[in-house]
């Protein structure tokens, strides 16, 4: 009957996309190779595609440039983390020329896994060794140059990425997609956790990419991960359909899904059971909602309690009068309870005109957050996305990743938490 039931709504996602039910914006290009007219992340308001002049970029190398300089009151830039200019040297020893965010969390091991977007390998070969989404692995805790990320090898699920036997240099895509535009062109990770033995990434399947900061999806599933990252089955369950839809005994297709298909997780601090899912609409201008689910429960939609307008009772299980925690816009958030401050904290980036990214703080996952510290605005570091909370963070230093638009590669950041602000 489950099997059954998980069939039926994958079929109801595929019919909902091909319908049209998911309204589409207009097209926009992405160069992260280099040369106009790419499949790839939408572009950021107010920014270019990131070209750097004729197809190739740097023979085949990708547009990746030197690494951004900047030293601001709270925040400074690390390294790259990936592209043939960081330590890593992405693309030769992973076929990584050119990606984007990066989201990291810990296995039960203490390993740190990352997983990145639209990546790009060989800018001169057709296709330019597109994946919709790949992993890298580390074990570095000690971030003040940088993170390490080793080797990989075939079939070693510790090493430092996916590969093959026949391409022992090339990270393998982890989850596939149907990659035709105006159905579904990719599917990018948006969050991830480790519970137990079981890793676990959430992923918005894009149906269109629109105007700058703007695109379109069919849904965000959950896919579920047994061999640290190796393989990885979605589960059909979790798919949350983006559509003006509400079937009352399927979670799957409810109206207010559209405001978790881009997601971030946090696990509630010391005493508190549950795992906090902040979630998005798809593109960069909508609110942060909030839900909460005991680890047990996690791939079961129905044992999700959200939060509400109710101010007496504001966990409800039942989708409807949500409340938003954070106010648009909101833009690929991260969100994690942190020691030093002893509160949780969010990252996110704001779309309106000079935003950047800010980092805010509250005493409980809900809120109320208190005002917001820029790290950086769009003048500061142009093109700079997705901040993603680092794990291995320790004390007043908070590190992060967020992904370059001109230079379509990942680098490490680092916060002096005792400047920012804490409501």
């Amino acid at each position: 009957m489950r099997a059954f039931r998980a069939a039926t709504i994958g079929a109801t996602v595929l019919a909902l996309a091909a319908a049209g039910t998911v309204a589409l914006a207009a097209p926009a290009s992405a160069a992260p190779c280099g040369n106009p007219g790419t499949s790839g992340s939408s572009g950021m308001p107010g920014f270019g595609t990131g070209s750097t002049g004729g197809p190739g970029g740097q023979s085949g190398r990708g547009p990746q440039g030197p690494l951004p300089r900047f030293s601001g009151a709270t925040t400074k830039t690390v390294s790259w983390v990936t592209g043939p200019r960081s330590e890593n040297n992405t693309l030769d020893r992973f076929g990584i020329s050119g990606t984007d965010l990066g989201i990291s969390w810990k296995n039960a091991q203490g390993q740190t896994l990352m997983a990145y977007g639209d990546t790009f390998g060989n800018c001169d070969v057709p296709g330019q060794e597109w994946r919709f989404n790949v992993l890298l692995r580390s074990s570095d805790n000690d971030l003040a140059n940088g993170i390490t990320v080793p080797d990989a090898q075939p079939g070693n699920i510790t090493s430092g990425s996916v590969v093959s036997a026949d391409r022992p240099n090339f990270a393998r895509q982890l989850i596939e997609a149907i990659g035709l535009d105006f159905v579904e062109v990719t599917k990018i990770p948006t969050a991830a956790i480790s519970i137990g033995d079981k890793q676990y990434i959430n992923f918005m399947s894009v149906r269109k990419w629109g105007d700058a900061g703007r695109w379109d999806t069919n849904y965000s599933a959950i896919a579920e991960s047994g061999d640290n990252g190796q393989t990885w089955e979605t589960k059909l369950d979790t798919i949350r359909v983006n559509a003006p839809v509400t079937v009352p005994t399927i979670q799957q297709v409810q109206a207010d899904n559209d405001k978790f298909q881009m997601n971030a997780y946090a696990k509630g601090k010391p005493g508190d059971p549950y795992i906090y899912q902040y979630g998005t609409p798809n593109g960069r201008f909508g609110s942060a909602h909030l839900a909460r689910v005991k680890p047990e429960s996690f791939l079961n939609l129905a044992a999700y309690e959200y939060y509400t307008t109710d101010a007496a009772d504001p966990w409800k299980q039942e989708l409807g009068n949500l409340k938003p925690v954070l106010a648009a816009p909101v833009s690929e958030m991260s969100a994690s309870w942190n020691e030093y401050l002893g509160k949780y904290i969010v990252l996110y980036g704001t779309s309106d005109l000079g935003g950047g990214t800010v980092i805010r703080t509250a005493d409980k996952p809900e809120g109320p957050f208190g005002p917001p510290t820029t790290l950086y605005n769009s003048l500061q570091l142009p093109g700079v996305y997705a901040p993603f909370i680092h794990p291995s963070s320790a004390g007043k230093d908070l590190y992060f990743t967020a992904s370059s638009w001109g230079s379509y590669n990942v680098m490490l950041l680092r916060t002096d938490l005792s400047k920012v602000r804490t409501n």
